[in-house]
């Protein structure tokens, strides 16, 4: 689906991604970046400290929105095509990934 050349991963397991899920991800990330390189301006022209605070708040709060579409897509994808074919300790994995997420 992604017709841009993949780079190797650190991990062993892999997702191929529509190219709908790809776009949404990439563009909220794109998002993102623009966000926190606007901090970083913000603190080299000296903002005051309550705007920077307020801007990354709203990055948070996009990272969690990021976080939570790419969950949603974990689910319906991966965790229940595993379950499908009888590979239940992907459950496990998604249970030890929602403690980390929630610390």
């Amino acid at each position: 689906m992604n017709q841009q050349k993949k780079e190797t991963c650190c991990c062993a397991k892999t997702k191929e991604r529509s190219e709908k899920e790809y776009k949404d991800l990439t563009n909220r990330l794109s998002r993102i970046e623009g966000q926190i390189r606007g901090i970083k301006g913000m603190v080299e022209k000296d903002a005051y400290c309550t705007d920077i605070l307020i801007q990354v708040e709203a990055v948070k709060a996009a990272l969690n929105s990021f976080n939570k579409v790419l969950l949603t897509n974990h689910i319906k994808t991966c965790v229940t095509n595993d379950i499908k074919d009888g590979k239940e300790e992907t459950v496990d994995e998604l249970v030890d990934t929602l403690q980390k997420l929630m610390k």
